[in-house]
């Protein structure tokens, strides 16, 4: 929040005080027309109010801050729970683990993205620990031309039957993501590079990133990466502990 509008939001407050404390108006508040002299006067009340009592204010922000965030929980498991076709059963979404597993975790993510390289091995551990798991990728590139070669790159592997492997190194890869390089740690893992290149000019595949980025802005999700298990949507790098949390959180019911 900027200064303007905790100013605006302070004035406000100390105006909703003496409203509420002050004798009653003969008017409604949204009619009320104020002479100078007399909002000169109310505005040195509030000034007064406010420096006497600036935990009001304080207060007040965070009530707000609260009631906002309350709020956008609210609309994003509405918009979670209108969206579980999309979320789960996309059959352009890679998916890896247990495919037939019964607990689904959603990421959305960007190869050049330094919290989803962070994340990736506690991604590729809760899978081996859990035969429960099955993870669904939602190729989300924010950060650039670079990362939405990586994604159709990506994508592009699926036909060749390796996209977990090429997923993970790409991830850990610490080079820059240029078509040479893309296709270099494609061979590394066993691709054929030539059908690659060839695969990824397909537009199949920004009709996915497109459709992916539509998904993310309806959830609320803005940057990278995001996870989402049942109606809990976590933004930002979780390590193991922080995704097994997540699943036992929603599974357990709370």
């Amino acid at each position: 929040m900027n200064l303007c509008e905790r100013l605006v939001l302070a004035f406000t407050a100390g105006m909703f005080f003496l409203l509420a404390t002050g004798p009653a108006l003969d008017t409604k508040a949204t009619d009320i027309a104020l002479e100078p002299a007399m909002r000169q006067s109310m505005e040195q009340l509030i000034e007064q109010y406010i420096k006497t009592h600036p935990e009001v204010i304080e207060q007040s922000l965070q009530a707000l801050d609260a009631k906002r965030e309350a709020e956008e929980r609210a609309r994003q498991k509405i918009a979670l729970s209108k969206h579980q076709q999309e979320l789960l059963h996309d059959p352009t979404s890679p998916v890896s683990g247990n495919t037939s597993g019964d607990i689904a975790v959603v990421e959305f993510f960007d190869y050049r993205c330094g919290y989803c390289k962070k994340a990736a091995g506690a991604v590729t551990q809760l899978q081996k620990e859990d035969r429960r798991v099955r993870v669904i990728y939602k190729d989300f590139p924010i950060l650039g031309e670079a990362s939405e070669l990586a994604a159709k790159a990506a994508l592009a592997s699926k036909a060749q039957g390796k996209h977990q492997a090429f997923h993970e190194a790409l991830l850990a890869s610490k080079g820059e993501m240029t078509k040479d390089n893309i296709l270099n740690i494609a061979g590394e893992v066993g691709l054929d590079s030539k059908r690659l290149e060839q695969d990824m000019a397909n537009p199949e595949w920004q009709v996915v990133i497109d459709r992916n980025r539509a998904l993310a802005k309806s959830l609320g999700i803005n940057g990278t990466p995001g996870f989402i298990v049942g109606n809990q949507l976590v933004p930002g790098a979780l390590d193991l502990k922080g995704l097994k949390d997540l699943i036992a959180g929603v599974h357990s019911g709370q």
